[in-house]
């Protein structure tokens, strides 16, 4: 029979090197930061060149973007000549700021490469794992710390935030910062052991709130006033909030956020609030926008996947957790979770990432119990540390199936990635008993990091045929004419407009073939939807076009499969 201490000694064979390298990090903050980011960018960088343009929230804040670099408008937010003014103009100057350095820095075709917008959210998401690690040590130990930040490093939900041009990494960044000072105040005893007394926390408060704010409105307000409203509630006092400065702090906030507010207002007038607050974020409360709706526990649901591989250790976290909610630490981290959670739930509209602020606080709370080794140890709840295992395997066999199944390919190289996931995987959940969860949870991480080369880097950039925007500017731009114009019928996808060309046109298959009558460097896209039109017209002004080159593929978007020609004029120069 194996004793006890066989088994520590066996375990503690297993899992030496990843004890080791946490070992060497928990030695001081800057070793503890490198692990990080070197965490952070094994986790987010496969893929992040890679992958084309995703439609349709992403396309939309690049080719934003890119209409404010071809212009020199930096106020004002368009999509052709349509406003866009759901989001203040916060990422966009950042991805402005990127296209502008990779252009500097003498980056070919800055402007029309997705990865370069994409760095803000890849700071972003690193920024997010270290400011985990900053905001965990006012509640646990440096090692529980550093786990925290593994956890939102490897997470699947931050994973794919990091590599879209969009909002959510950088909102994730500044509401963490805003919660990690906000914490220090509320703690208080532990403010001056942090070394952050006086004007700093205030600083790094308001600065977040603001920034957050020209990110992505008033969010962050609403993840903010519900923590303090909550802890008002338990505490029936709210004088820990005088160490942030209130006064000072809302002047300071107002000189950050008001400048650009007040530009908007005087090039739009009152529209981007309608649009903004009245449009987009009030028709979400109340209605299921762009049929994103759910219903209540959709979350909570979703939890298990987005959050993996930490939240296969959130259940047995729970009995620990709730048996220390009357600890300041504690409160303040559920306060910070529950009631934002709720009202999200209760919210009709319901995306996956809406949820992703909260994580850094669930990431807390299960490193706080791991560390001292207060985990539940009911058998139902330990079984559920098969999930290190199970999701890996439904994860990579589904997406080489997908790749077989619309990549027409087998796509080899990724089955060896695949394959050490599931084994970590596995070694994660049987090994959980005799190694204990630290462990197990960094042989997990190691499986997400594994799956994750496996689908961004290998599986999804190798499906040619789910990207029809990337295989038709190719078509378009390898033509032996410049610059040229581009009509499309049937297909109207934003991540065309960004590759294709911002005068990229929107018609139906009659104005695509009216489009290419002047002859010249002129392409029509055309669905064969829109085909019998589009030829029925060429016929009736006597177009005469050249064999069109043709694209199979599937518009993951709408959830069809779509053919598309590309036809030119005959015999245009």
């Amino acid at each position: 029979m194996t004793t006890a201490a066989t088994n520590k000694d066996q375990g503690g064979f297993r899992a030496g090197g990843l004890t080791a390298v946490v070992d060497y990090a928990v030695a001081s903050h800057a070793r503890a930061a490198a692990v990080l980011v070197l965490a952070a960018l094994l986790a987010f960088l496969p893929g992040f060149f890679q992958i084309p343009p995703m439609d349709r929230d992403e396309a939309r804040f690049a080719q934003a973007t890119k209409q404010m670099l071809e212009t020199g408008e930096y106020v004002d937010i368009r999509f052709q000549d349509e406003v866009r003014y759901k989001k203040p103009v916060g990422i966009y100057w950042l991805q402005v700021a990127t296209v502008k350095a990779a252009e500097a820095l003498g980056v070919p075709r800055a402007q029309t490469t997705i990865a370069i917008y994409r760095i803000p959210s890849l700071l972003g998401a690193i920024g997010a794992v270290l400011l985990t690690y900053w905001t965990a040590l006012a509640f646990v130990s440096r090692r529980a710390s550093l786990l925290a930040g593994l956890m939102m490093a490897t997470s699947i939900m931050l994973g794919v935030e990091a590599r879209l041009a969009k909002t959510d990494a950088m909102l994730l960044l500044t509401a963490v910062a805003a919660m990690g000072a906000m914490a220090r105040a509320y703690l208080g005893e532990r403010r001056q052991a942090a070394g952050l007394a006086g004007w700093t926390l205030p600083a790094i408060f308001w600065t977040a709130l603001a920034a957050g704010i020209l990110i992505k409105g008033p969010l962050i307000l609403m993840f903010v006033g519900l923590c303090v409203a909550a802890l008002a509630a338990c505490d029936r006092s709210v004088r820990w909030i005088a160490a942030l400065r209130p006064v000072p702090g809302v002047l300071w906030l107002c000189l950050l956020v008001l400048p650009w507010f007040f530009a908007i207002v005087g090039h739009s007038g009152w529209s981007f609030f309608a649009q903004s607050v009245v449009q987009d974020l009030m028709s979400k409360v109340i209605s299921a926008q762009e049929a994103h709706g759910a219903p209540p526990g959709y979350y909570f649901t979703l939890f298990w996947v987005t959050f993996w591989p930490g939240a296969t250790l959130a259940a047995m976290a729970v009995p620990s957790v709730w048996a220390a909610r009357r600890e300041k630490g504690a409160r303040f981290l559920l306060c910070w979770i529950v009631p934002a959670w709720i009202v999200l739930e209760l919210v009709i509209t319901k995306l996956p990432h809406y949820v992703l602020p909260l994580y850094p606080a669930v990431a807390i709370l299960i490193a706080g119990v791991v560390d001292p080794h207060v985990l539940a140890r009911e058998r139902w709840l330990v079984r559920g540390t098969g999930w290190w295992f199970f999701l890996p395997v439904i994860v990579g066999i589904g997406a080489i199936v997908l790749l077989v199944v619309f990549g027409r390919q087998l796509g080899l190289f990724a089955w060896p990635f695949a394959a050490g996931a599931m084994i970590f995987g596995l070694w994660a959940w049987r090994l959980y008993a005799a190694d204990g969860a630290e462990h197990s949870l960094m042989r997990a991480m190691v499986a997400s990091i594994l799956i994750a080369v496996a689908i961004y880097a290998v599986i999804l950039p190798s499906m040619t045929t789910a990207f029809p925007s990337a295989a038709l500017a190719r078509i378009v731009h390898g033509a032996d004419c410049k610059p040229p114009l581009v009509a499309t019928a049937g297909y109207q996808e934003p991540s065309l407009v960004f590759l294709a060309g911002t005068e990229t046109k929107m018609v139906d298959g009659a104005d695509a073939a009216e489009f290419l009558r002047p002859g010249g460097c002129r392409f029509a896209l055309v669905e064969s939807r829109h085909e019998r039109s589009f030829l029925r017209r060429a016929d009736a002004i006597g177009l005469r076009y050249a064999q069109p080159q043709r694209f199979e593929g599937f518009n993951y978007s709408v959830g069809r499969a779509v053919s598309i020609a590309v036809y030119r004029a005959e015999g245009a120069p």
